[in-house]
């Protein structure tokens, strides 16, 4: 790690340490998406990279028994969310640890498991509320203007300023058909370029909420900025998917008749086509020399081996074709690198964000303006959908996914609390997040 590195992370520890609660998730997002996930420490063989070291300061302010701040509200509780993604992380895990069978995996996976659980679980206790979500959408923004400055700093200069002044990435670019693809200071162009795209609606919907007009249209600006110069495809149509999404608000009470009509659409195409309907994908060409033929090609021997992969993953995926082993699809890599029950855990976490957005929608009450957020909040879900067709996340792009899911469950959980009703004696309260508990003098607060 260089000394700029280990600075910036020090200075966001004690930041995080020291800040109130509701201003905790300011230095930490910050520092996971301005410092490359390039930079890591090694501790007796594990590696701690930014994402992983923040979310042990922030673990740490959260078992202070003083912990400052509002107490455990309904954003916290668990949920069928936090089910899908905790069981699609330990199928994934112990699959991998049974295709290996070596104590290299056991470490490798002690360190990945922990540290995606600490990180999605320290994003459920800092969002719990629409303040909160707000404010993390101002981050975001302003995370966006500083990539998007350095980006355009990479096609002009043919510099990358985060590799040369921190590490962690390549100082020089990547090009492809004598384009400049820059990345700031994620891991790959594309993975850049996706993560403002999914920012886009939460951008619209600080700006939909009345909540500093200013930033939020500096975020769109520069979001769109990260998207132009990271020229791929993936972001685009994940862009595209996000808007597009945001049209069908007029409609919003027949959204079963557009599933359906999707539904519809699939089969007659793989009615007609000489090829399955999924190599549609390679046709989703919108900046040249794209590479949609390897991604329809990677769910197409992703179905075509379900045999090989669907118990503990594979590690031989690339003996199944031409570059097989570059899984740029997320459901691709989640099948193969955990078997179907991680897959299967995976779609459903997707389900359930869906699904309680949905739910929440019918009986939301506050206005326009709170059903808005929720609709805002499916079409940046949906983004997601869409970008895990050309990229999987294996960078700091993943908190922003592990965000998301924070934020429909904390605008979701009001709405979708039940009706509070007379305890029977001897009956069990219900379950609360394990961190909530963690937080000491606070349990006192909590509402009964």
């Amino acid at each position: 790690m260089s000394l700029t590195g280990a600075m910036l992370l020090i200075l966001a520890g004690i930041l995080i340490l020291c800040l109130p609660r509701k201003y905790v998730i300011i230095p930490a997002l910050l520092a996971v998406f301005l410092v490359p996930g390039g930079e890591s420490v090694v501790v007796a063989g594990f590696h701690f990279n930014p994402t992983r070291l923040i979310a042990l300061f922030g673990w740490i302010r959260i078992a202070r028994p003083t912990f400052s701040g509002a107490p455990g509200s309904l954003g916290a509780r668990w949920n069928s969310i936090d089910s899908a993604f905790l069981w699609s992380e330990v199928c994934g895990a112990c699959a991998f640890i049974l295709l290996w069978m070596k104590w290299g995996a056991v470490f490798n996976q002690i360190g990945a498991l922990s540290g995606t659980l600490a990180i999605y679980f320290l994003m459920r206790f800092l969002i719990r509320d629409q303040q909160d979500i707000f404010r993390a959408a101002k981050v975001f923004a302003v995370i966006a203007a500083i990539n998007s400055v350095e980006m355009v700093h990479e096609q002009l200069k043919f510099q990358n300023m985060f590799g040369y002044y921190i590490g962690g990435v390549d100082v020089l670019p990547s090009i492809r058909d004598g384009q400049i693809r820059s990345q700031g200071a994620f891991g790959h162009p594309v993975l850049a370029g996706t993560f403002a795209a999914t920012l886009i609606p939460l951008l619209l919907a600080l700006w939909k909420g009345g909540k500093s007009d200013w930033i939020a249209f500096l975020g769109i600006g520069s979001a769109l900025l990260m998207v132009y110069t990271s020229a791929s495809s993936t972001p685009l149509l994940a862009v595209i998917a996000g808007m597009l999404a945001l049209c069908f608000w007029p409609i919003r009470r027949s959204m079963r008749v557009v599933r359906w009509a999707i539904v519809g659409f699939l089969v007659v195409a793989q009615i007609f086509m000489k090829a399955p309907f999924w190599f549609l994908i390679a046709r989703m060409d919108v900046v040249g020399a794209s590479s949609g033929y390897h991604r329809a090609e990677l769910v197409d021997v992703f179905i075509r081996h379900f045999f090989d992969w669907w118990l503990v993953g594979t590690n031989n995926a690339g003996s199944w074709g031409w570059e097989m082993f570059d899984t740029s699809n997320q459901y691709v890599s989640r099948g193969e690198s955990g078997g179907v029950l991680a897959f299967i855990f995976f779609i459903a976490l997707i389900s359930r964000s869906f699904g309680r957005l949905g739910k929440a929608g019918k009986t939301v009450k506050g206005g326009p303006n709170a059903e808005w957020l929720l609709w805002f909040l499916g079409a940046a879900l949906f983004a997601h959908v869409v970008g895990f067709f050309g990229i999987s996340y294996w960078d700091q792009t993943a908190v922003a996914w592990f965000a998301l899911l924070a934020m429909i469950s904390a605008a979701t959980a009001p709405i979708r609390a039940p009706t509070a009703t007379p305890r029977r004696p001897g009956a069990k309260a219900e379950p609360e997040l394990a961190l909530i508990a963690l937080a000491g003098s606070e349990i006192n607060d909590l509402p009964a």
